[in-house]
């Protein structure tokens, strides 16, 4: 695998020269500054290659183009965003950059209820807790309906907890709940969010399904004349918030995702642990079935609080948790294996260790939640191990 980094830019207080230091062979990065829609120059692009080159590495991996909520409910400029999605690309593959991973989750990217939870041993870590998030729904944002979306048992012990929730508790649930991308200053106020959440009123699964399958249908063509993969990263969590259709939560998801724009180009970012949070996801399964479509892989893990989905979880330490992260990495290893037997020039799939545990001089960093220096730095060098011996006690790799 090749191993990568998540840089945020010159706001992360995390150093492409602290990435390579902790063993990293290349940068994931995008242009968080950029306005969703917009299309990214050559300019801005080179000025992000050099930063990323005086810290030592090279930008690899883009993460992410954002897809604009025009472009997923087909409604304002929606096609001018698609031209620009395009433009983009044609300006990224002209830089060399050849792999783009990207989401279509509607209104909210990944969704946690604490970006700082403590955990028994002192290390801190992102965590989703259930009866806090219908809490919120049901109280903070006082969606109309929302108590018809959970058991009623549920909904009496959200009742319960609001009730003991200060002025700080609910203020730091609301923020959280409606932090924005990774990377960037964005996010949803209640008042926002409301509104954010109204465009989808008419919007059910399959609709959904069908603007990103109009999506794809745009620019894979051009991401497969110019040589590029894009990825798409499953839905975190992976099952419905806020009434919000969620269209890459499982193998099903991917399947007909794949199907229905039949190209090289038109991959998968295999996440582990958006992917783990369900139980009912057998991930070694998944990636040996996906594994030829599959273009960038994250790796970490979660630990399911509670039985089902939706559940509670947080994010445990990469070799933790409920995913056989050996037996994920051994099916990518293989498909790395096929790909270089046909002699194929991307047969090195991208993987970065993703998130991780603010643990020793992480906790006084703070760095973007997730993304601390040490504990991604202790992942990697966890999941190096597990590759190196699989490499060559399993496949016989030099």
């Amino acid at each position: 695998m090749r191993h990568t980094w998540r840089w945020f830019g010159p706001i992360d207080r995390v150093s492409v020269r602290d990435a390579a230091q902790a063993g990293a062979q290349g940068i994931v990065s995008a242009l968080h500054h950029v306005p969703t829609g917009i299309a990214w120059t050559a300019q801005e692009i080179a000025r992000r290659q050099a930063e990323v080159r005086a810290g030592g590495l090279e930008w690899e991996v883009v993460e992410s183009i954002p897809v604009s909520e025009s472009i997923k409910t087909q409604t304002g400029e929606w096609r001018a965003h698609i031209a620009a999605w395009q433009d983009s690309l044609r300006r990224l593959a002209e830089a060399g950059i050849f792999t783009v991973c990207y989401n279509f989750m509607p209104v909210l990217d990944w969704t946690r209820t604490d970006l700082r939870w403590e955990a028994a041993d002192g290390a801190r870590a992102m965590r989703f807790d259930l009866i806090d998030f219908v809490a919120f729904d049901l109280f903070l944002l006082a969606r109309p309906g929302a108590a018809q979306d959970y058991p009623t048992a549920l909904v009496d012990e959200a009742d319960r907890r609001f009730a003991a929730f200060d002025d700080g508790k609910k203020t730091a649930l609301a923020r959280n709940i409606g932090a924005g991308l990774p990377g960037s200053s964005d996010g949803y106020s209640l008042a926002e969010l409301r509104e954010a959440l109204a465009r989808y009123a008419a919007i059910d699964a399959d609709r959904l399904r069908r603007h990103l399958k109009d999506f794809l249908a745009q620019v894979v063509p051009v991401a497969e004349e110019l040589g590029m993969r894009l990825c798409a990263h499953g839905d975190d969590p992976p099952w419905p918030l806020l009434g919000l259709p969620r269209i890459l939560s499982t193998e099903a998801d991917y399947r007909d995702m794949l199907d229905g724009v039949d190209s090289p180009a038109n991959g998968v970012t295999f996440c582990t642990g958006s992917l783990g949070a369900r139980p009912d996801n057998d991930l070694p399964a998944m990636a040996r079935r996906l594994a030829p479509r599959i273009h960038f892989v994250h790796l970490r893990n979660v630990r399911r609080e509670t039985d089902g989905f939706p559940c509670s979880f947080f994010e445990d330490q990469h070799l933790e948790g409920g995913t056989d992260m050996v037996a994920v990495i051994a099916a990518i290893l293989a498909e790395e294996r096929r790909r270089k037997a046909e002699g194929r020039a991307d047969h090195q799939i991208f993987m970065r260790p993703d998130h991780g545990q603010e643990i020793l001089d992480d906790l006084t960093r703070g760095a973007q939640p997730g993304y601390p220096a040490i504990g991604r730095l202790k992942g990697l060098a966890e999941l190096r191990g597990i590759e190196h011996t699989l490499s060559h006690s399993v496949f016989g790799m030099a």
